[in-house]
Parts: structure tokens; C-alpha cells; sequence
């Protein structure tokens, strides 16, 4: 897995918003994973991935962010397969 590298944002932002760069990065990752997964872009196991997140939790944080997305039978149909 490739390392994203935060060096361009302004330290008081983070101070401001009082988050390490660990912590916005984290953030990142999980706000493009949904911005991908919102587009169809990228299946829900695939954003879930991205996000450093088990599906579960990425799809509870994609209702806790109310973000709209069409249901992906073809992942639903794995999830079951898998148990």
C-alpha cells in the first residue's frame, strides 16, 4: 500500500481544527473513498479499502454523512456469499 505524505496544509488549519496530520489524513482517505463510492466510481469493498475502514464501519460512515449512493447488487450478493 502506498503512504499518503500531508505536508502542504497550513499548520493552523490543523490547529485550528485541532487534528494531527495522522488524523487528517485518515480523514482524507475517508473522504475521497465516499466522494469515489457516491460517483459509482469504485465498489463499496473497494472504498472501504481506501478508507482503512471494514465495510461495515464505511457504510456507517457514509449514513452518518447522509451521502447518497445507489446500491451495488453485485456487492451485496459477495457480502452474502461471504457470511
Amino acid at each position: 500500500m502506498s503512504k499518503i505524505i500531508i505536508d502542504d496544509i497550513p499548520d493552523d488549519f490543523l490547529r485550528i481544527r485541532g487534528t494531527s496530520p495522522g488524523e487528517f489524513a485518515r480523514e482524507m482517505r475517508i473522504a475521497a473513498a465516499m466522494y469515489w463510492y457516491s460517483r459509482v466510481e469504485i465498489s463499496q469493498e473497494r472504498a472501504a479499502q481506501i478508507a482503512g475502514l471494514n465495510r461495515k464501519e464505511f457504510m456507517k460512515e457514509v449514513a452518518r454523512e447522509k451521502i447518497e449512493y445507489d446500491l451495488d447488487f453485485e456487492d451485496i450478493k459477495r457480502e452474502v456469499e461471504r457470511g
